[in-house]
């Protein structure tokens, strides 16, 4: 089991209703990934808890949720921990800075205790994983080294028929990569109730002419898919940068990420 070695905890603010919340994370010997929300009873990062991907993956069990949680589920498989309480009093993950950046560098502030000589299991798919539906696809083969890519085909000058693929050189672009989303739908998502704690800082808003904040790096909107797909398939209790496997997406978004994880869930092999 992989944790942290102290306890420490953050204050930020939630991308849906900007209401801020205190996350405190505390070390645990389960092997199991805990959320305590408001003080009542915990809950498991699973597929199985995963109660509404509309606009974020909201985990949850009948007393409590934790909504957007995607980022953080990113951060804890780019650092390879499997064992940590989570307690939040408030119901919506701080987006912070819109990545899985600040959480990991918490993470290495607290200290991450990995056991001595530990060596992360790998694994594989017994055979193709796959969900296809229109313009939308997510297949996983079987491989003899992780792939990674993800093709979008937006109505934006920069990202019409363009893919990223994940490598270790670009991994940091990829941790470091802020949710998106287009300019002009922002107000009408406004007056619905959601995306209150939209920043500039926070958020890449997508224009017609280019972008409202100066991007990290080349294509950040694809890294950041990428990112929540990273989190999104870590729900199946399998790190995914631990699976030997092609891993192509196309377009999908939260709801297909987890339909594809509960599919893989009964392929997945050690090897």
């Amino acid at each position: 089991m992989v944790t942290l070695k102290k306890e420490i905890k953050i204050t930020g603010n939630g991308l849906m209703k900007n209401k801020p919340c205190t996350v405190k994370l505390f070390p645990s010997d389960t092997g199991k990934i805990r959320y305590f929300v408001k003080g009542e009873d915990a809950f498991e990062a699973t597929v199985e808890n995963v109660v509404a991907t509309d606009h974020c993956v909201v985990l949850g069990n009948k007393k409590s949720k934790a909504m957007l949680t995607e980022h953080l589920t990113a951060a804890l498989a780019f650092c390879g921990i499997d064992s940590l309480d989570i307690c939040m009093d408030e119901t919506e993950v701080p987006i912070l800075d819109g990545s899985s950046k600040q959480w990991i560098e918490l993470f290495k502030q607290a200290g991450i205790n990995k056991p001595f000589m530990h060596k992360p299991q790998q694994y594989t798919v017994s055979e193709p994983v796959y969900y296809l539906n229109g313009k939308t696809s997510l297949v996983i083969l079987p491989s003899d080294e992780l792939f990674i890519s993800y093709a979008v085909n937006y109505n934006h000058p920069d990202l019409i028929r363009r893919w990223v693929n994940y490598n270790p050189k670009n991994q940091e672009e990829i941790i470091e990569a802020r949710t998106f989303g287009f300019y002009k739908d922002l107000k009408k998502y406004q007056m619905l109730g959601f995306a209150q704690g939209v920043t500039y800082e926070n958020t890449v808003g997508l224009k017609d002419d280019g972008y409202t904040t100066e991007l990290r790096s080349e294509n950040e909107p694809i890294k950041h898919k990428m990112l929540d797909l990273i989190g999104d398939l870590y729900l199946t209790g399998v790190n995914p940068l631990n699976l030997k496997c092609q891993i192509l997406a196309k377009e999908a978004g939260h709801a297909v990420h987890v339909k594809t994880a509960k599919l893989l869930q009964d392929k997945l092999i050690k090897i």
